[in-house]
Order: structure tokens, then C-alpha cells, then sequence
């Protein structure tokens, strides 16, 4: 199952943590995968995997400082 918005999710992303999409994409699909293994209820599944990326990416960005 495809998100719709799988794009405009990882570009959001990426905008926001300043972050190439290459690596917001892969990413949001490992996420994705290893959320929805599974999981049988869907609905929250992009906000959940959204969350996760997000909070990985800034994560690194403060090791980084």
C-alpha cells in the first residue's frame, strides 16, 4: 500500500530539516516498511512514520553541531 501523498510528505521533510530528499526518501520507506509490518490498522500510519523520520533527522542534525 502506497501512501498518496508519499511525495509531498518526503518534500515537506526535507524542506524542513534541511536534509536532501534522496535521504528523506529512503528513509520514510524504511520507516514505512518497518511500521507496517504488521500492522493492521493503517489509518495513523503516515503521521506515525512522518513523526519517526522527522525525529530521526533532527536527531542527526544535532549530533552534527
Amino acid at each position: 500500500m502506497v501512501q498518496p501523498n508519499f511525495e509531498d510528505v518526503v518534500k515537506a521533510i526535507a524542506t524542513d530539516t534541511n536534509t536532501p530528499t534522496e535521504t528523506v526518501s529512503k528513509m520514510y520507506a524504511e520507516t514505512w516498511a518497518e511500521y507496517s509490518d504488521g500492522a493492521r490498522i493503517m489509518d495513523y500510519l503516515t503521521v506515525l512514520v512522518t513523526k519517526r523520520v522527522r525525529e530521526n533527522l533532527r536527531g542527526v542534525s544535532q549530533d552534527r553541531h
